[in-house]
């Protein structure tokens, strides 16, 4: 039990960095020396081993289902998934009030923590190629254009939902790059944290004699998200991994100018809402960046001699 709550502690590190845009879960991992675990374990999950959870009226498959509970360190991920999960409940709060009553200096501090995230990323490729630059090409005008329409609004339905899920999930096994990165991308930030604090707030509610119709519509909204996150982890987060393993340089490039181009939604956020309360002045926004800047320069000094699984070399 000591071991699963200091796991569950990590969780919620990891959990307090992943809401934020720009800080990394998987990064906060490499810190507290469990990211190889964590790779190991989500990467050895296969739901069609799980086939003796249908019979567990039998010994046989019983002892089946605890031997392949044990091999994918079920223990841990489930450990570490409630410490994610809680902090992300806590702060989501937080960040939704951050986002849409002070967006400028909110705003202005993702801008700096992506901004030196990118940075950082970018001095990991030792060399730089005519196919490494295209694809950084590619992967700036890629995001500058998808910015460029979720931030004059983007469909919350039930398909984005679950593609922002799978899609987010992936940041997990990437040191540097946040789901909450991907879900300010794909103009889902602000829209999936209002709906995770509106679940909690009618589960609140019903406990004090509330209805449940709020929380059936929030409720499905974060129920389609955890949908998107568990195929993301059979699908997607396969698909980065190996391409990690076989081109990393080249996948890293392109991922991390997804980051660069994404600059682009909160600079408009920024100019958008400038002059629209006291806190909402340019300085300010600069201010905030610059803590970002900071913010992400200190975890990069605690990470510079950790290296991340590169079976490839």
């Amino acid at each position: 039990m000591r071991e699963l709550f200091a796991v569950y502690l990590k969780g919620f590190s990891m959990g307090s960095a992943d809401v934020v845009p720009g800080v990394s879960g998987a990064t906060i991992a490499l810190i507290l020396g469990i990211y190889d675990r964590l790779i190991r374990a989500i990467t050895t999950i296969d739901p069609r081993t799980f086939r003796s959870a249908w019979r567990l009226h039998d010994p046989a498959q019983r002892a089946a289902l605890r031997a392949e509970l044990e091999r994918i360190d079920a223990g841990f991920l489930a450990a570490l998934g409630l410490g994610i999960a809680t902090a992300i409940v806590v702060l989501s709060r937080v960040l939704h009030t951050a986002v849409t009553e002070y967006p400028v200096p909110t705003y202005g501090f993702f801008f700096g923590l992506i901004g030196a995230s990118a940075i950082v990323l970018y001095g990991e490729i030792s060399r730089w190629t005519g196919r490494r630059l295209a694809v950084s090409i590619a992967g700036i005008a890629i995001a500058a254009a998808i910015t460029g329409v979720t931030a004059t609004g983007v469909s919350h339905g039930p398909v984005m939902v679950v593609l922002a899920g799978a899609i987010a999930v992936c940041a997990m096994i990437l040191p540097g790059i946040s789901g909450a990165f991907f879900l300010l991308l794909l103009g889902q930030y602000e829209f999936m944290t209002a709906s995770l604090t509106a679940f909690v707030d009618g589960l609140l509610g019903l406990a004090g004699g509330g209805t449940a119709g709020s929380v059936v519509e929030s409720g499905t909204v974060v129920a389609l998200y955890l949908l998107g996150t568990v195929i993301g982890l059979f699908t997607m987060a396969h698909v980065v991994r190996r391409a990690l393993e076989s081109y990393r340089a080249a996948t890293l490039a392109f991922l991390v100018s997804l980051m660069v181009g994404a600059l682009r939604l909160p600079a408009t956020e920024i100019a958008t809402n400038v002059g629209s309360e006291p806190t909402a002045t340019l300085p300010i926004a600069v201010a905030a960046g610059a803590v970002g800047v900071v913010a992400v320069l200190l975890a990069n000094r605690y990470t510079s001699g950790l290296e991340y699984d590169d079976p490839a070399g």
